[in-house]
């Protein structure tokens, strides 16, 4: 399978063709396949060699690199193919016969999520378009329709998480979730404006947002299909924009603060994406929306907060903003929503960086099993995480002398700590809970693989292969 003529001739005529790791090409003339033999990288996965032809047909020819021809090797692929063509060109794609179901997902899932460009900008959307030829075209079918949702419900949080801040203050925030829920049967929407969340006791959520123009408010999405026997909550920060707060960020930490609700974007995108694949578990996709802004009635260090549970946190910094707002939300879900399982995603730690880089989220669970399960979700679906400790001794870190826990004491291991105090509010549900701090991995500084430039929507496809499971 490595070897097959993978794509036919595009309008513009450019043909490609695939290679696998051993530089194996079928397909094309012998020309073609001397040039190819002669290349640095034949086969390595995304490799891109570009061969012009002119006053020939096809003008050009393009041998793409599949690697080992597993699933990330044909993403890969699909994402140089897609970035080897000018971006107002369609290309068609033709597979034939042969092609594994799981290699042709990730081909479709490596172009459409390449291919992405934030809609609101100058440069659209590219069309991309993947025709089978096949005699057994069923066996292909579901791969395509869940490439599709996956790239669709990606695109959609990378929308969110792109669009600036001047324009996504929380009520914005909530209207798209209202509006895209709109169109799917079986999904329904409640918004909790200031009156609901002050009577209903979010106090973390209130302390942060209370400094801005704009109020806070808390998303409530839920999928629930008919005999559905597992219900999954998901929790995602919202934070439209983090300014710091009084503990102001400096310009540099600000910049990019438009990207702190991606683990909100990434699990209301993932529940309508389990609609859309008509998946037979029960989602709730909490996202807890706020900005963090500076004025005369925002928090201050040094305030004594009520969660939404009864307890007290004492906060002396308020750029550790996060974690107040998905403890309520934590602490809601556990008790009213009765769920089997909680995973949290939020942009939480500029410590998740420092310990892993720019392309690896932090796991952290005691559930071995939930894990699991999400680290084999994430390789499958193209997005790295990393397990990491929730040691005990540390607990003695978060003591307060006025509150019942101290937000963010002064401590190395930032992730780690921000991750023990989530942990206070789950309850009896601690043991099937996962926390993924996916700050780095939110946004891309460049055109890389499957990434664009901007937000990844980092999360999306994770959770859409663990509810798939």
């Amino acid at each position: 399978m490595f070897g097959i003529r993978l794509v036919a001739v595009a309008e513009a005529g450019t043909t490609v063709l695939a290679a696998n790791a051993d530089g194996v090409l079928a397909g094309g003339d012998d020309e073609t396949a001397a040039l190819h033999r002669e290349s640095r990288d034949p086969g390595q996965a995304g490799a891109v060699l570009s061969l012009p032809r002119p006053l020939r047909t096809p003008a050009k020819v393009l041998i793409v690199g599949v690697g080992a021809g597993d699933e990330a090797g044909w993403r890969a692929a699909g994402a140089a193919a897609i970035r080897s063509v000018p971006a107002d060109e369609a290309l068609h794609v033709v597979v034939p016969p042969g092609v594994d179901p799981a290699a042709l997902r990730g081909l479709a899932e490596g172009m459409w999520l390449a291919g992405y460009r934030f809609r609101d900008a100058v440069v659209g959307p590219r069309s991309v378009e993947v025709t089978l030829r096949t005699s057994d075209s069923d066996a292909y079918a579901e791969s395509l329709a869940s490439a599709r949702v996956t790239a669709a419900a990606t695109w959609l949080a990378r929308d969110l998480t792109n669009t600036p801040a001047s324009v996504k203050n929380p009520a914005w925030f909530a209207g798209q979730v209202v509006d895209e829920a709109a169109a799917r049967p079986g999904v329904t929407v409640t918004v909790r404006d200031p009156d609901r969340l002050r009577a209903e006791g979010f106090g973390g959520l209130l302390a942060v947002g209370g400094g801005s123009a704009t109020p806070p408010c808390l998303v409530e999405a839920a999928w629930r299909p008919e005999g559905a026997t597992r219900h999954v909550v998901l929790v995602g920060k919202g934070i439209t924009f983090d300014t710091g707060g009084i503990s102001i960020k400096p310009r540099e930490g600000m910049k990019l603060m438009k990207k702190d609700m991606g683990g909100a974007a990434a699990i209301i995108a993932a529940t309508l994406g389990a609609a859309d694949l008509n998946l037979p578990v029960r989602v709730t996709a909490l996202a807890p929306l706020a900005e963090n802004a500076v004025s005369g009635s925002a928090f201050r260090p040094g305030d004594v907060i009520t969660q939404w549970d009864g307890t007290t946190t004492e906060t002396t910094n308020s750029d550790a903003e996060g974690r107040l707002v998905l403890a309520d939300v934590l602490a809601y879900a556990v008790a009213e929503l009765e769920p089997d399982v909680v995973i949290d995603l939020a942009t939480l730690t500029g410590a998740n960086a420092v310990a892993l880089g720019t392309r690896t989220a932090a796991l952290y669970s005691h559930d071995d099993d939930l894990a699991a399960a999400l680290e084999s979700a994430g390789r499958a679906a193209g997005e790295q995480m990393w397990r990491l400790p929730l040691p005990d001794d540390y607990v003695d870190y978060l003591s307060s002398d006025i509150a019942d826990r101290h937000s963010s004491p002064a401590l190395g291991a930032g992730s780690v700590v921000a991750a023990l105090f989530l942990r206070e509010f789950l309850g009896d549900r601690v043991d099937r809970w996962a926390h993924l701090d996916m700050s780095a991995p939110a946004w891309s500084a460049e055109h890389d693989a499957d990434l664009t430039k901007g937000a990844t929507g980092w999360g999306v496809r994770t959770l859409l292969r663990y509810l798939s499971t």
